[in-house]
């Protein structure tokens, strides 16, 4: 990745409303070239419609999305001969066979590399002869890669790509999309956080259509972690903890919390200061998974202290 390059994509306050429901609220984020992005959150976050939006699907509320420089509401045509799109509910024509379909789609791609299609059908196992509506989930997946990827996009988006998919066919299609990765940007989204967490560059977390972070994935897992303070008696937490301190909660002679901000130095002062007498602390590197759960619960905890502070106080005080 260049960072002196213009980003492959751009939102700024993007939004998106059906009706009454805000689907996407104020979304700001920066895909870097050469990037591999997920997008990330449980079902009904907003990711589709993201996805949507930025193919020019859905027009936005208000805000905007730049990709591959261009206003994502001026997407048309030529445009998508430099994107590979691919979505979990993929319409294919299902009553051509696979070696049609591909032939199909040959004739709208100026740079279709008829090697590297040869190579995807060996390396999907591709039956050519079948018909799609034949074929199982996962190869009809397998064929929507090939198609989306024989051209060598600058881009790839896929929505939800693995869902559902048994994990050998997963496998087998990130394998095939990281052989792609030094000479495109992928941005996908998942609601599984193990799939992507192996490879991503770049993660970006929606709840409810808000964007809540966006940033490096090395960078993320460095900042947060699980903290066991481990005291000579039972204590009650101390009052004004750090808001990077998320969950804290004891039991005994322990504390725990997830530090959502975690650097040695500081964390070992900060540490010192609240607990002075502590008998032992222990700082661990948290999964994806955990580090999601941690901010998804804090963030419900908070909204339910604003609506209703007498509760939330009881409820930490138990």
């Amino acid at each position: 990745m260049n960072p002196t390059t213009n980003p492959t994509i751009r939102t700024e306050n993007l939004s998106r409303s059906f009706g009454r429901t805000a689907a996407l609220a104020q979304v700001s984020l920066t895909v870097p070239e050469g990037a591999i992005y997920a997008l990330v959150g449980a079902n009904g976050a907003g990711k589709t419609t993201l996805i949507k939006l930025l193919m020019n699907i859905f027009r936005p509320t208000a805000g905007s999305a730049q990709v591959l420089g261009i206003d994502s509401r001026s997407l048309a045509g030529q445009c998508f001969t430099r994107i590979g799109y691919v979505s979990e509910n993929q319409e294919l024509p299902e009553t051509m066979t696979v070696a049609a379909f591909l032939d199909y789609c040959r004739g709208f791609y100026p740079e279709w590399d008829r090697s590297l299609e040869a190579q995807l059908v060996r390396q999907f196992d591709l039956p050519l002869g079948r018909k799609l509506k034949h074929l199982s989930r996962g190869m009809k997946m397998k064929a929507a890669f090939a198609s989306s990827l024989a051209y060598r996009p600058t881009l790839i988006v896929l929505d939800e790509p693995f869902s559902g998919l048994d994990p050998l066919v997963r496998d087998e299609l990130i394998e095939g999309l990281l052989e792609r990765a030094p000479e495109t940007t992928i941005f996908l989204s998942s609601h599984d956080l193990a799939e992507i967490e192996s490879f991503s560059s770049h993660v970006g977390f929606l709840e409810q259509g808000r964007l809540l972070f966006s940033e490096e994935m090395p960078v993320l897992m460095d900042r947060f972690r699980d903290v066991t303070v481990t005291l000579d008696a039972p204590a009650p937490l101390p009052a004004n903890l750090p808001t990077a301190w998320l969950q804290p909660q004891t039991a005994d002679c322990v504390v725990r919390f997830v530090h959502s901000n975690y650097s040695e130095p500081a964390a070992a002062r900060e540490l010192a200061e609240f607990f002075p007498a502590a008998r032992n602390i222990a700082f661990d590197p948290l999964p994806l998974r955990q580090i999601f759960l941690a901010i998804s619960k804090s963030g419900r905890a908070r909204s339910e202290a604003q609506a209703d502070p007498h509760a939330a106080a009881k409820g930490t005080a138990a």
